[in-house]
């Protein structure tokens, strides 16, 4: 008798507690999914600056040795840098080269990028939206980034066009 009167104490409290687990489960599940966006989020938009950073470096390496294309040099510069974007940069707008001199004088035209001049290639305003803007602002992340280095000695003496 006692034990039948506890299986019916039990078979209570399962068909109470049946509808608890849904809600518990919806209020776990929530939060983890945030959280798991915001994961994921923030990890691609750190992606995606470090690969602009290292493209718009590596469009400064090629600058400083004066290598050049059948277009010219400065783009040449830009096809390597959209080149290690991963895809990321489809706008040459964003991007920008320019020449200063020894003493940090912005230099343009002919003899820009002369060897001891500083050549600066940067991409400004880089906008990457979120996937999930979950308990966050939906105004995307402006991304910017910049290298620099001297010129080096153009090889037989010959400045190439920019």
């Amino acid at each position: 008798m006692l034990r039948n009167k506890q299986s019916r104490i039990k078979a209570r409290w399962r068909e109470r507690s049946r509808g608890s687990a849904v809600l518990e489960s919806a209020l776990v599940i929530l939060p983890l999914m945030a959280l798991g966006f915001a994961l994921m989020d923030f990890s691609i938009a750190l992606f995606v600056q470090n690969v602009l950073r290292n493209a718009v470096r590596e469009g400064c390496r090629f600058a400083i040795t004066q290598q050049t294309g059948p277009t010219g040099q400065d783009a040449a510069i830009e096809a390597v840098v959209v080149e290690n974007s991963m895809g990321f940069l489809q706008n040459t707008n964003l991007l920008s080269i320019t020449y200063y001199d020894t003493n940090l004088n912005l230099v343009t035209g002919t003899g820009s990028n002369a060897q001891g001049n500083v050549c600066v290639v940067s991409i400004t305003g880089f906008s990457w939206n979120w996937f999930a803007p979950v308990m966050r602002s939906r105004a995307p992340l402006s991304f910017t980034a910049s290298s620099s280095d001297v010129m080096e000695a153009p090889p037989n003496g010959i400045l190439p066009t920019r």
